[in-house]
């Protein structure tokens, strides 16, 4: 029997390694499910085609190797784009798939008509359709390609009547179809990098994403030069909490004494990130930025060198060359400072903070101290990003993903779903608010139909808390019809849909309920119900932003007395 196009392009994502597509049949893809279902490829079948592609992303994200999802024509297609924005913008390499209506029936204005690459122009690098079967080799071959140099997101239009074609020809040159190779920067720019950090009394390094599988590097760099390591969210994961160099993240999500050692050193490093906000940035001082991608350089901060290379090699050259410090006065005073915050986050989710009540502080360290080592934390977007990101303790050789860059809210199930997916038998955990979690909570029926042991911690408070918090940081009365909600029995959700559900209401059964959702066989929930009127810490705020609270709390006063 003759190839198909469909069976074409299977066979390549076969041969490259993809190991699942996701997606919801329909129509126009019957041809390529038909050759899926002759692959060694697992179809995962989703309740929602956003949830199909925050799979593959959680999957790219997780793994840096090329994840696929699928929709069929209009509405289908249309449901994966805002799940690939998360592709997008944490660029991670996803092929997304669109079924279209037969060639002979476009510019009908037939059912269901879009303008597929049109349509995903903006989430994608790459954006193509399959008009013939002697074209099909070339643009698989270089959809692929395009989402791997971007990293980020290509997409094909499959039209059924291609799909269904003979094949003709071949894709070749599959051996090119993988993750870019790590390169360091320049020998002129690493003899100026180490001629700014020998100068330099003082030195932060500033760690992100980028900085993956380099841990040692960095450990013998920060002991040499007596510099203390900070992180952003995306870079939390890379050593353990406990490491003395490891002293906190930046921002909102991190410490006041990263913050006071990022303002006050005489030279910040920063390695593979581009950090976004740049209020924690010095405005002054000296800045090195080493990063893969030339156009972030210089960009967040006002930035004395920007260096193209790769974290990896390039902190190997700079160890066999800078010049060792031997003052400790700068590193003692972040590491004094970084303890009594810490002091500070142990009081603040200590479960007998309240007899009754349980504080989000305690449900992310409860979440932390009774996850397995190599557990996976999925984060979801809100002020529930905040508690999880400062409360749990991680590891070192635990992973933690999230929508860190696209900051949407309703992603971390559908994103579990998909790093669970590559192995049944790891301990995956998504941390998510309630506001997120109602957004695409059939994607937990997806776990439950595939046999997905995903553990969802739901943080319940009835109400979109970050939308709370902007509010008023600007000064506002927050729109309460608008922010709270009802919520349904989660619990109850969990085992109607054939998972485990269990529910803590009072902090006495917030570790019973974890342990035993951890330890069933399938997919679980936890609902934690919190306290609603929780204020994170500020490891900065200015006095403008103090004014706004305070006149919001004083607007919230008067309503609560009037009734306006």
């Amino acid at each position: 029997m003759s190839q198909t196009v469909a069976g074409q392009l299977v066979g390549v994502l076969e041969q490259i390694g993809v190991k699942q597509i996701f997606g919801l049949i329909g129509d126009s893809l019957n041809p390529l499910a038909d050759a899926v279902r002759g692959s060694q490829i697992e179809w995962v079948g989703v309740r929602h085609e956003e949830g199909a592609a925050l799979a593959a992303t959680g999957q790219a994200k997780l793994t840096g190797k090329l994840a696929v999802c699928a929709g069929t024509t209009g509405p289908g297609s249309n449901h994966l784009v805002a799940g690939l924005y998360e592709a997008s913008r944490d660029h991670a390499p996803v092929l997304a798939l669109s079924g279209e209506m037969p060639r002979p029936l476009r510019g009908t204005d037939y059912i269901q008509t879009t303008e597929p690459d049109l349509l995903f122009r903006d989430v994608s690098l790459y954006t193509e359709t399959i008009a013939t079967a002697a074209q099909a080799p070339g643009v698989i071959h270089q959809a692929i390609a395009a989402a791997y140099a971007g990293p980020g997101v290509a997409h094909l239009t499959l039209p059924q009547d291609v799909l269904s074609a003979k094949a003709e020809g071949t894709v070749s040159s599959l051996a090119t179809l993988k993750p870019h190779s790590e390169f360091a920067a320049a020998e002129g720019d690493i003899a100026r990098i180490v001629e700014r950090i020998d100068r330099a009394g003082s030195v932060v390094i500033m760690c992100g994403a980028g900085c993956r599988g380099t841990a040692d590097s960095l450990r013998a760099l920060s002991d040499r030069l007596r510099a203390p390591l900070v992180h952003t969210l995306r870079g939390k994961e890379l050593m353990a909490y406990d490491d003395p160099r490891w002293m906190g993240g930046l921002g909102m999500i991190g410490t006041k004494a990263v913050y006071h050692a990022v303002q006050n050193c005489d030279l910040l490093v920063i390695i593979g990130t581009d950090y976004p906000y740049s209020n924690f940035l010095p405005t002054k001082g000296s800045v090195i930025q080493i990063d893969e991608r030339p156009q972030v350089l210089g960009r967040r901060a006002p930035t004395a060198l920007g260096v193209t290379g790769s974290a990896g090699p390039t902190l190997k050259l700079l160890l066999e060359r800078v010049s060792a410090k031997t003052d400790t006065r700068f590193w003692d005073k972040v590491t004094n400072e970084r303890r009594k915050w810490d002091e500070m986050l142990d009081k603040q989710c200590d479960l007998k903070r309240s007899k009754d009540r349980i504080h989000p502080q305690a449900v992310a360290r409860a979440v932390s101290d009774a996850a397995r080592r190599d557990a996976i934390f999925v984060l979801d977007t809100g002020l529930n990003t905040l508690w999880s990101g400062n409360w749990i303790r991680q590891t070192g050789s635990q992973r933690i993903i999230g929508s860190f860059n696209n900051a949407a809210v309703g992603t971390a199930l559908g994103q579990a779903n998909g790093v669970q997916v590559l192995d049944r038998s790891r301990q995956v955990i998504a941390l998510t608010g309630d506001g997120g979690f109602n957004m695409l909570m059939g994607e937990f029926m997806t776990a439950v139909q595939h046999r997905l042991p995903v553990k969802a911690v739901v943080y319940n408070n009835s109400a979109l808390g970050l939308i709370t918090l902007e509010a008023e940081s600007v000064g506002l009365v927050p729109f309460r019809e608008a922010i709270e909600f009802p919520n349904p029995d989660f619990a109850a959700l969990a085992r109607a849909c054939g998972g485990h559900g269990f529910t803590a209401r009072e902090p006495g059964q917030l570790k019973t309920a974890l342990s035993e959702a951890l330890a069933v066989d399938g997919p679980a929930i936890v609902d934690a119900v919190i306290v609603a009127d929780e204020m994170p810490n500020m490891p900065h705020i200015d006095l403008e932003q103090v004014g706004h609270y305070a006149v919001a709390k004083i607007k919230e006063a008067v309503l609560a007395v009037t009734g306006g």
